[in-house]
């Protein structure tokens, strides 16, 4: 670990810690689950697949500052130890640890999946989820992506 990192590491407080630790742990367990079970399954607990355009796959938009702080904090952890993680911490792995992180403290997030067509036979896919209008995972959004569809939690 560099010794920038291990600074930050310390002076960012018990509860920042622990954030760190909780989002090691559930990136590592996206990247399990996705290794070991079908895609399919992994995304059955997101809730129900939702085309982009359905309201419900926008959220409600307004969200007090407990969800926006908690939103903010999740996606700065995930983003701060995913490059540090000993295997490529993608785009859906990302998205998935922070919606579990997120579902832990009762907060619904949707998670949203598109695709980048730069030639006819190749397409790039990407994942990414925004809560409250908070841009936690998968963010800055590529040039030309199209969104497919938007898994919403179940309730909403």
């Amino acid at each position: 670990m560099p010794l920038s990192k291990l600074v930050t590491l310390l002076r960012i407080g018990h509860g920042g810690r622990l954030l760190v630790a909780e989002a090691v742990l559930r990136l590592a367990m996206a990247r399990l689950s996705l290794a070991l079970f079908p895609f399919r399954r992994v995304v059955r607990r997101l809730g129900r697949l939702m085309s982009p355009d359905d309201a419900r796959a926008r959220g409600s938009g307004e969200a007090g500052e407990a969800i926006v702080s908690a939103a903010c904090q999740i996606g700065w952890a995930i983003r701060a130890v995913a490059p540090s993680m000993p295997f490529k911490a993608l785009c859906l792995q990302q998205a998935l640890a922070a919606h579990a992180m997120l579902r832990r403290r009762g907060i619904a997030a949707p998670v949203h999946f598109g695709v980048v067509r730069d030639e006819p036979d190749r397409f790039e896919a990407h994942a990414w989820l925004e809560v409250a209008g908070v841009e936690v995972t998968g963010y800055p959004l590529p040039a030309r992506l199209r969104e497919i569809g938007c898994f919403v939690p179940d309730g909403d």
